[in-house]
């Protein structure tokens, strides 16, 4: 089975071209909302021994059907993954609203987050399957009517790699697209053959709708199967966009339980650009630390035995949240 996308996967090298008659520029702005570009080129910077540095972040590019009130940050946090110079990207979904489309894909993302587009690992959103089984944003990462390439397959959307001493995991959670997120679908089949198959002391697992949030989407039933078989493979580490919001959890069970010694720590990070929106009250259980004020990205070193994370404000905002815990 076909899942495993490696790293430097091919680029979308085709799409200017193939958008050339449409958009006067490929790769500049028309019409988006204005705000600095970002500040510092991009790049990998090298890590030191084994360490890996991943950014992240979701909920990102403003489109063309934006409305005129809507903050648009995604040049500002673009400029934080030029100060960071990550060795990996990882986009939690919804990286491109409103809908996702190849033409927006271009004028919006393309000029800020696109400037990184090689270091990028994606999964995508409810936004980007807006567009007809998710046409643009495949069509941006794979290119043009390539069926595998950066984002992985266009019917499953779901891959997995290497980062350092870390495995990484990329996960569909838009599961009506791709036979479902439960026990027996292509998707869950695949996990658990690449749990096995990458048996590595520290892993990292990411997709779009989380399974725990207090923001006003709230919890996701329907990636319950994922979280209980990741949890009984000890993952450490889950990543989550779609609420606009940072929030932290600490390690905790499929049923909320706390379990400091064998849970997963959840992060959502839908603070990528597009807006923030308040939570819910009152918090969900185990929630540590939450912000829902502040544009920024989560920065992580992953080390072979162990994890740090900062989460990175844009220029003027104060909010941060920072720690550190071993693999489990």
């Amino acid at each position: 089975m076909r899942g495993t996308r490696p790293h430097g996967a091919a680029r979308s090298l085709g799409l200017c071209a193939a958008l050339a008659a449409i958009l006067p520029a490929c790769g500049s702005p028309s019409g988006g909302p204005p705000g600095p570009p970002p500040s510092a080129a991009p790049g990998a910077s090298p890590s030191p021994s084994l360490d890996r540095l991943i950014a992240a972040a979701g909920d990102i590019a403003c489109g063309s059907t934006t409305g005129p009130n809507v903050p648009c940050r995604q040049r500002e946090t673009a400029a934080l993954l030029g100060q960071i110079r990550p060795d990996a990207v990882l986009g939690l979904g919804d990286m491109q609203y409103e809908s996702g489309g190849a033409v927006d894909f271009m004028r919006y993302y393309e000029p800020t987050w696109g400037l990184f587009r090689a270091k990028t690992y994606p999964v995508p959103g409810n936004h980007e399957y807006e567009t007809t089984q998710a046409h643009g944003y495949y069509d941006y990462f794979n290119g043009v009517a390539a069926f595998s390439g950066q984002a992985g397959d266009r019917d499953k959307g779901y891959y997995s790699f290497d980062l350092g001493q870390w495995h990484v995991i990329a996960l569909n959670s838009n599961c009506e697209a791709v036979g479902g997120c439960g026990n027996g679908s292509p998707q869950m089949t695949f996990l658990r053959q690449d749990l096995t198959q990458h048996d590595r002391l520290c892993t990292l697992a990411y997709w779009h709708h989380p399974r725990f949030s207090s923001g006003v989407a709230g919890n996701h039933t329907r990636v319950a199967d994922v979280w209980q078989a990741l949890y009984d493979s000890r993952v450490d580490v889950v990543l989550n966009g779609h609420d606009h919001d940072y929030e932290r959890f600490s390690p905790q069970t499929p049923a909320q339980v706390p379990d400091p010694q064998g849970g997963i720590r959840q992060f959502v990070v839908g603070t990528g650009g597009r807006d923030v929106r308040p939570f819910r009250s009152p918090p969900e259980r185990n929630s540590e630390v939450r912000d829902s004020s502040t544009f920024g990205v989560l920065r992580m070193r992953l080390r072979p035995t162990s994890y740090e994370w900062q989460f990175v404000p844009v220029a003027g905002q104060a909010f941060t949240d920072a720690g550190s815990e071993a693999c489990r």
